[in-house]
């Protein structure tokens, strides 16, 4: 018989298309999620994109009983469950650290008691907070956190001691973590406990750093989802997208398509267990380009991103994956160029319903002194 799966948070985006791959290679798959209104509506209903295959268990992740029944004859688990966003978790700290900290702990008891072949962590390339650079005399070095002072006066590029600007590289797992905001304390702290927890009781466990995550049913309702979906649901109401600072950032964004197949091959390599690694695209974009890309996908070319010239606390400058290690030991390539992605991206846009709620959490960041 085939191995039955559990993802947490398996009605989500990304966990709904690593179900889809999971499917088609021949695995059973379980998902355990409380469909939570800030993602899926206050219907409460299950998605129509979940494939009708998944057996859903609506529950919660720090429930104990819910997730040992969750976990009945099952052969191996992704945890996915998590709140995602890094502003929002500067003021709702206790959602933020009881779904992502106090989740994973509640699951990790329940493995003590009954063992999986393998345990797959989603981590983030948020716990890195500033990415790897490069200073004018070519050597390497992890980022400087930008002062307060140097924000409010437009400077926002990453500067060493000497005040050069700083060069950015890629940023492989060895770069130290940088923790800039709750969720990426809380992610960080995911990764280490399902890590530490693994070794200790013999659970062979894998982490995923994922970058900027894109594709087909992203939540477009949620102002703290990621960027693309954001930037898309306000196009969608003829807003312009919002972007901080000059729009210079870069990043990396990688189809949700990819991202599910590293995750399949992270539960399919024997070497991958006891690791970290990072899954992207390899390649680096600036946030305002993508801002102008999406636009011209989606049929408003006419509509120029805003450029909010503010800093979020929490945010970073510059963050992009070296995918080296995953390509080295998981045979991971990512497979969706950003035209192909964007292209399909739009497609699925047709005739989706987003509530623009953008100015909402711009106005819940500035009244808490969240942006600079």
């Amino acid at each position: 018989m085939s191995k039955q799966i559990l993802i947490t948070g398996g009605a989500g985006f990304i966990g709904s298309h690593l179900a889809d791959e999971l499917l088609d290679h021949g695995y059973r798959v379980r998902a355990l999620d409380n469909l939570d209104p800030q993602v899926h509506g206050s219907s409460c209903e299950r998605p129509t994109y979940l494939h009708p295959e998944v057996e859903l268990l609506v529950g919660d992740v720090r429930d104990p009983s819910a997730v040992r029944r969750a976990l009945r004859g099952v052969d191996a688990v992704y945890h996915f469950a998590a709140c995602v966003g890094v502003g929002q978790s500067m003021y709702e700290v206790a959602r933020y650290t009881a779904v992502n900290n106090l989740g994973t702990a509640v699951l990790l008891e329940a493995l003590v008691e009954r063992p999986v072949e393998r345990l797959v962590v989603a981590s983030s390339m948020s716990l890195y907070g500033e990415g790897l650079y490069r200073d004018p005399d070519g050597a390497v070095a992890a980022g400087y956190e930008r002062p307060l002072e140097q924000l409010r006066a437009g400077d926002w590029e990453v500067r060493g001691p000497e005040g050069d600007v700083l060069t950015p590289v890629p940023t492989p797992e060895s770069k130290p973590p940088s923790l800039n905001s709750v969720y990426a304390l809380s992610k960080y702290d995911q990764e280490r406990l399902c890590l530490m927890l693994g070794r200790a009781y013999g659970i062979p466990t894998v982490a995923l750093r994922f970058f900027n995550a894109y594709g087909p049913r992203q939540a477009l309702s949620n102002p703290y989802t990621g960027v693309l979906a954001i930037f898309a649901s306000r196009l969608l109401n003829d807003n312009a997208p919002l972007v901080f600072e000059d729009g210079r950032q870069r990043r990396d964004f990688v189809s949700v398509y990819d991202i599910a197949e590293a995750s399949r091959l992270a539960l399919e390599v024997p070497a991958a267990a006891g690791r970290v690694f990072n899954v992207g695209s390899g390649e680096n974009y600036t946030v305002a380009e993508i801002a102008e890309r999406v636009a011209v996908a989606v049929g408003k070319e006419h509509i120029d991103p805003e450029l909010t010239g503010k800093y979020r606390v929490g945010d970073i400058r510059h963050c992009f994956a070296d995918i080296a290690l995953a390509r080295e030991v998981l045979g991971y390539e990512p497979r969706v160029t950003l035209e192909a992605g964007l292209a399909e991206l739009a497609e699925w846009l047709e005739g989706q319903v987003a509530d623009d709620r953008v100015d909402e959490a711009r106005e819940q960041l500035a009244a808490r002194g969240l942006t600079v």
